[in-house]
């Protein structure tokens, strides 16, 4: 049977979601908790990557293999053989063709972002301090650039060869939950350190050093150094997904919320 687990993780620790060689990752920790569970040597893919130290409230894996344990009883115990910083919260069989990456229509990331001249010791690993103030409504104003359908060659870092550069953003928003600013991207997908590199860019226009509507101009150049730094990954979560005609999946709540020390975000 083909079977779909919703988890989230605090990616702190590992190297990401890939396996590596030579580093520990989600996607290894996960496998051995089901092949220790389950007894059988199984093969587990996740909706996408994450980079090192990049977290994710809401994810989907798959896997194919014999479980006579039932889907309610599955999550508590793979929670069992898993570390605290990952929790299986769903599983669920889905069609012997289902691809938790191919069969995801959209997703969302969140990059939060802590202003302020005194840092908070309990978010250091879950959002990036920055000790200045930022104009929030600028950078929602710059942010509505980056919807639609376009070449996002100027915010993406050289890595994995694409075919093409250009992707689709449904929405991209920045606002404010308590002292964290929060920018949210949705798009069908991602390049590699796209996210990051809006954030940083949204960063410059709420610093003043971008007008808003330069960020046309930048993405128009596909030019990396027109516009502003990847920031580091510990403020990015991956925090919604979005799957269509997978009816198994829709008792499932895949828009996750991010849990700060300052309450729900």
């Amino acid at each position: 049977m083909n079977i779909a687990l919703i988890l989230s993780y605090d990616g702190t620790a590992y190297h990401g979601w890939q396996i590596q060689k030579n580093a520990v990752s989600v996607q290894e920790t996960v496998t051995r908790a089901v092949q220790s569970v389950l007894g059988q040597t199984v093969s587990v893919s996740g909706v996408g990557r994450t980079d090192a130290g990049v977290h994710a409230r809401r994810y989907v894996a798959n896997f194919h293999a014999d479980c006579a344990i039932p889907m309610d009883r599955l999550p508590l115990a793979l929670n069992a053989r898993l570390p605290m910083d990952i929790a299986v919260s769903g599983a669920a069989v889905v069609p012997d063709d289902f691809d938790a990456r191919f069969q995801c229509t959209r997703k969302e990331y969140t990059y939060l972002i802590c202003p302020g001249r005194i840092r908070d010791p309990f978010e250091v690993h879950r959002s990036y301090f920055y000790p200045y103030p930022l104009d929030v409504e600028a950078m929602n104003r710059g942010a509505q650039y980056f919807v639609g359908r376009k070449d996002f060659a100027a915010v993406r870092s050289v890595g994995t060869p694409v075919k093409s550069t250009v992707r689709e953003i449904a929405y991209c928003t920045v606002d404010t939950v308590g002292p964290l600013v929060r920018i949210r991207v949705c798009a069908d997908g991602f390049l590699y350190n796209m996210v990051r590199a809006i954030s940083g860019t949204l960063l410059y226009v709420g610093q003043g050093k971008i007008p808003p509507a330069a960020v046309a101009d930048i993405l128009a150049s596909c030019d990396r150094e027109q516009a502003g730094p990847t920031l580091p990954p510990h403020g990015l979560f991956m925090s919604r997904l979005w799957y269509d005609g997978t009816p198994e999946l829709d008792r499932f709540d895949l828009a996750g919320e991010i849990y700060l020390s300052g309450g729900a975000l």
